[in-house]
């Protein structure tokens, strides 16, 4: 099993005590003692936490507990039982991250509270407390009054101390495909995590949650229109929120906290709550680069169903593997390869996940693409008819290790069926980890669109390399896009939750490809008539850049292959890393910039990736997290001096020069520009 324990201390420094007081304090510590909870039962006998950082108010009075079927309130009338308090510190290796080490050290405090009255039932809370944050969770243990469970309302409240800045998107219950909003919290009416937040005074906040397990996902929702956030769980088609039997738990609700933009990115909170690694052996998931079938359809001259302008053909395949091939990428993944697509979003869709379409030959090209040192990524794309899926997963799953193929990108677009389902409600989150546990059995790593959010479940099962659940890429080929602000507020939103595949790497911004295509069904004035012209909002040098700052440890160079081949830029994308051993963030503020320092796995390479959004900026950066004695060589990809995001993107500049731990660069970036740099040790 590839994880590594170099310090385990588990020590326990209050031993389990009896209360019958109704009004009792608690009082937990991050291991600094700057982040401390406040627990307490108010006069109703209802739990409540507030939370500080280093003495400062960030969390007020906010309620915990449950109302369960039929309103039964288990919320109220609580006495605390017994509570524990343990300090836990170990450090473990993750199987492909952003570090190749991760402190978990934390306190926490486990506390029994029980019914004074009616059937006293006992409820569980625990707290712990890191110094990045806080997480806590719900557990109802197995109990003579308590064995089925139906939650009508997850009663957890964030009450925050402020009207802080946030950065939110819509609670939508089915897709997270949407342009952050930056408002007062009490401008928020709901709210899908990770959200964060900014107070008066500087200090950083994000509120998510860690191993969604048999649970539904939770969005916040304002009822009052000042800063009281409270929980509201996706429901099932009857109302009920969660179902399930005792014993029983919740999520991790999750706090981050830093006195930094960068260290929202640099936290592993969400990670160290979760368990560690459930596959023994791990040597198949290997990190990949890879191209496909896929940007010439969102751009609208070639179909993922059958017809003259079909892309998954075994020809257009060919080229494609050629040019993977010679652009040294070792994946390509190809869309439209299989029957089925015909009916796609209709309720009725049965897409076939074991044969390929007459003008595919699957195990021919399986067969060309080992032959170029080159691996078939295959797509299952559900049209949400997940019955129809999960009766043919094993099946599928079983071919794809026959053939020898390691990898997997689903889809979920369209509605659900059974319908009446949300795809961020429990059945589907129960669907999400069921195709997960199956790709670990048959040795098969995911990239899963329309995804559930990402809450750390790759610490559990590293075969879960990436997710889109973003506003990615695709929206340039076919709406308004997405403008410069966006991918420098998703490091510090969305990438919280995990590794993100925005499928960044366009190189011809303008689309000026298109000018040989006589058929584009997609980008037509009448399928989109506020679509002044498609392009993507950014330069070219920022595209560099974002495959430094955008976790994923399955990176796709999305752009048709000719746009690629030959062009000097490139090289970065060649030598770029997607899997780390360490990632430091330089500079940083939400929605506006950000500059992020990456180590290469194994390798003493490293990346930098800076970027902004509509304004232009300059920096200065230290390398003093350089090896002390050792010279690197530095070729910085930057955008020329005309270039800009709209008028003239493409204009870049590639410079070499000589570097060590004691130098400094200045950094310029253009309006909605970014650099890229690759620092290599020079032999002494």
């Amino acid at each position: 099993m590839k994880y590594s324990y170099f310090l385990i201390l588990i020590v326990v420094f209050s031993s389990c005590k009896s209360h019958s007081e109704k009004n009792k304090f608690l009082k937990i510590n991050s291991p600094d003692h700057h982040i401390q909870v406040i627990f307490s039962l108010n006069d109703k006998g209802q739990p409540e936490y507030r939370l500080t950082n280093k003495g400062n108010l960030l969390i007020d009075n906010s309620k915990l507990g449950y109302i369960l079927k039929d309103d039964d309130d288990f919320s109220n009338a609580f006495e605390i039982e017994s509570h524990s308090t343990s300090t836990f510190d170990e450090i473990w290796e993750p199987v492909v991250g952003q570090y190749k080490n991760i402190r978990n050290n934390y306190n926490q405090t486990n506390i029994s509270l029980k019914e004074i009255s009616g059937k006293k039932r006992t409820l569980e809370l625990i707290f712990r407390v890191f110094n990045d944050g806080v997480g806590f969770r719900y557990k109802i243990p197995e109990q003579a009054n308590v064995s089925q469970i139906e939650i009508k309302s997850e009663e957890t409240q964030f009450n925050l101390a402020d009207d802080f800045k946030s950065w939110w998107i819509p609670g939508d219950f089915n897709s997270y495909e949407n342009i952050y909003n930056v408002t007062p919290v009490s401008q928020i009416d709901s709210a899908n995590t990770p959200i964060s937040f900014k107070t008066k005074d500087g200090i950083y906040l994000s509120i998510h949650e860690a191993n969604l397990t048999d649970y539904s996902d939770m969005t916040l929702k304002n009822n009052t229109g000042g800063s009281l956030l409270e929980c509201n769980l996706v429901p099932w088609p009857d109302g009920i929120k969660v179902k399930g039997q005792t014993p029983f738990e919740s999520p991790w609700r999750t706090i981050q906290i830093s006195d930094t933009a960068g260290g929202l990115i640099e936290s592993s909170l969400i990670l160290n709550l979760n368990e560690p690694n459930k596959i023994e052996d791990t040597s198949w998931i290997k990190p990949m680069k890879y191209t496909g079938i896929w940007w010439s359809v969102h751009l609208g001259f070639e179909t993922f169903e059958i017809g003259p302008h079909h892309a998954g053909t075994t020809e257009k395949t060919k080229k494609i593997i050629d040019a993977a091939s010679e652009l040294g990428l070792t994946g390509v993944l190809v869309e439209g390869w299989n029957k089925g697509w015909d009916k796609r979003n209709k309720s009725d869709s049965i897409p076939d996940f074991l044969n390929s379409t007459d003008d595919y030959d699957l195990n021919y090209l399986v067969c060309y693409a080992k032959s170029k040192q080159v691996e078939l990524i295959i797509h299952h794309e559900t049209f949400g008819n997940i019955a129809h899926y999960e009766e043919f997963m094993e099946p599928s799953f079983k071919m794809i290790k026959e053939l020898g193929l390691s990898s997997v990108k689903g889809g979920y677009a369209g509605d659900i069926n059974p319908s009446n389902q949300f795809k961020h409600g429990q059945f589907m989150v129960r669907h999400y980890r069921k195709q997960l546990e199956m790709a670990a059995k048959y040795g098969i790593m995911l990239d899963i669109h329309e995804p559930i959010k990402q809450t750390g479940i790759r610490r559990t099962y590293p075969n879960f390399m990436t997710a889109e659940g973003v506003r990615g890429m695709e929206f340039a080929a076919w709406s308004e896009g997405n403008p410069p602000s966006h991918t420098v507020t998703i490091p510090f939103t969305r990438m919280l939750a995990g590794p993100v595949d925005y499928n960044a790497g366009i190189f011809d911004i303008k689309f000026k490809s298109l000018a040989n295509k006589k058929f584009n069904w997609r980008n037509s004035k009448a399928r989109y008539p506020k679509n002044p012209g498609p392009s993507v909002k950014t330069t070219l040098s920022k595209q560099l850049a974002l495959h430094v700052v955008l976790f994923s440890p399955m990176q796709m160079s999305p752009d048709l292959p000719e746009n690629y081949i030959g062009h000097p830029a490139f090289k970065f994308l060649q030598d770029v890393d997607v899997v780390w051993d360490d990632t430091r963030v330089l500079n940083a503020e939400i929605g506006e910039y950000i500059t992020i320092a990456r180590k290469g796995k194994d390798s003493p390479n490293w990346f930098i990736g800076s970027m902004t959004d509509e304004n232009p900026r300059s920096f200065i950066i230290n390398l003093s997290f350089l090896e002390a004695g050792q010279k690197y060589l530095a070729t910085i990809y930057k955008d020329g001096d005309d270039a800009h995001w709209d008028t003239n993107p493409t204009s870049y500049e590639i410079l070499q020069i000589e570097v060590s731990n004691k130098s400094i660069l200045n950094i310029k970036l253009v309006a909605g520009g970014g650099q890229a740099i690759s620092i290599i040790p020079i032999a002494l």
